[in-house]
């Protein structure tokens, strides 16, 4: 089998993201369960080996390492926030440059995550493919001359509508394969303890997340997605909770609004810092409602969450809102897809009703649709034909 070699973005600087660290892993472990001999490329920041960057390090190498990438890491050093790609990475962490470069030279892919991933550095791969997980923004942002993403053998999207006749989301003149997003289903089995009772979701709540164009400009929050559904927790009897990423004050403020609301309101720190606890808080939970950023309904992108797709085979329903039509998306048995909050109630009302048959329904569905194994399988029949 291959080696891939996976290009991710911002993992080993944000030690607090057990979450973000999966979206990742998922892919890993699929490759891995494949055959093929997998290794963890990124750029780790560092502004002179702080405290806080040294602990990131060892966060990140032992978290690295309980998924069997011990000694796979090929982490150059980058400085400066906006310095993620420098001309050509000369200093490396774990493996030495010379390693590295080796890697690159025997790897049969690059499977890159990482958008704004240096052409030199892509330039030594003999075959490269680009995921996008975030199907419309990464289109709107290269067709209006904000990003620009260099040349890969082969691109894929998570987004069902990109590049489609009659769609919202350009192609910007490059061929798409869709694939979906991925679970490992051996990773995440079937969650048999009974649940708490609150439906949860995890999030970052603020952001420097805005789409700005010349026709209009707009915040694309998760913030701003979950306060136009604020009072939710007034209309129904079903117990609400959000695990949130909160940094500044008016964080902060907006916890106090939402918990006078009757949200229960937990830091994501202190329940989901690293992939484990992120996983043991999503079994625990009897279900997910999440809302999606504005720029997933205006594009009409179908996307599903990563995150979604954990509860989903841990076997807990999901209650999410419409990101548009969907050709396999299923709506109203285990998957729940709402655009009103009086859409969500029912949903609640209908999964409360029969739970069992709810949970069995959420497992089929990660099983049906979005399989690891199946989606790298996929990719790498794609990215090495």
């Amino acid at each position: 089998m291959p080696t891939v070699v996976l290009s991710a973005f911002n993992v080993a600087n944000f030690p607090d993201g057990g979450g973000h660290s999966w979206v990742y892993l998922q892919y890993v472990l699929g490759l891995r369960q494949l055959g093929c001999d997998v290794y963890w490329l990124e750029g780790f920041r560092t502004e002179g080996q702080t405290k806080r960057e040294t602990a990131a390090l060892a966060t990140f190498r032992a978290r690295t390492e309980a998924y069997g990438l011990g000694g796979k890491l090929a982490l150059y050093l980058t400085n400066g926030k906006n310095d993620l790609s420098p001309a050509w990475p000369t200093e490396y962490l774990v493996m030495s440059r010379d390693e590295a470069e080796a890697l690159y030279e025997r790897a049969d892919l690059l499977l890159n995550f990482h958008y704004a991933i240096n052409p030199s550095l892509l330039a030594r791969f003999r075959r490269t493919a680009l995921v996008d997980i975030d199907p419309g923004l990464l289109q709107f942002w290269t067709s209006r001359g904000q990003l620009t993403v260099p040349r890969h053998d082969v691109y894929f999207s998570t987004g069902e509508t990109v590049g489609k006749p009659g769609g919202k989301i350009p192609d910007c003149g490059r061929r798409w394969h869709h694939i979906r997003p991925a679970v490992c289903l051996e990773r995440w089995p079937y969650a048999a303890d009974p649940p708490r009772r609150a439906f949860t979701t995890v999030s970052i709540w603020d952001s420097d997340d805005w789409v700005v164009d010349a026709e209009e400009t707009y915040e694309n929050t998760k913030r701003v997605a979950f306060l136009e559904f604020a009072d939710l927790p007034r209309l129904t009897k079903q117990p609400l909770e959000l695990a949130l990423f909160l940094r500044t004050e008016r964080d902060l403020a907006d916890k106090r609004d939402l918990e006078g609301r009757g949200w229960r309101i937990r830091h994501s720190r202190e329940v989901a810092a690293t992939p484990e606890m992120y996983q043991l808080y999503i079994q625990r939970s009897r279900g997910e409602f999440s809302c999606a950023k504005r720029s997933c309904i205006k594009f009409q992108n179908a996307w599903v969450s990563d995150r979604t797709l954990c509860y989903l085979a841990s076997g807990r329903p999901v209650v999410v809102q419409d990101t548009g039509p969907s050709s396999f998306l299923p709506d109203g048995e285990g998957m729940f897809r709402f655009s009103t909050a009086e859409q969500a109630v029912r949903a609640f009302d209908v999964i409360n009703g029969d739970y069992e048959k709810h949970r069995r329904a959420a497992r089929r569905i990660a099983e049906q649709f979005f399989d690891a194994k199946q989606v790298v399988k996929e990719i790498l029949h794609q990215a090495l034909a």
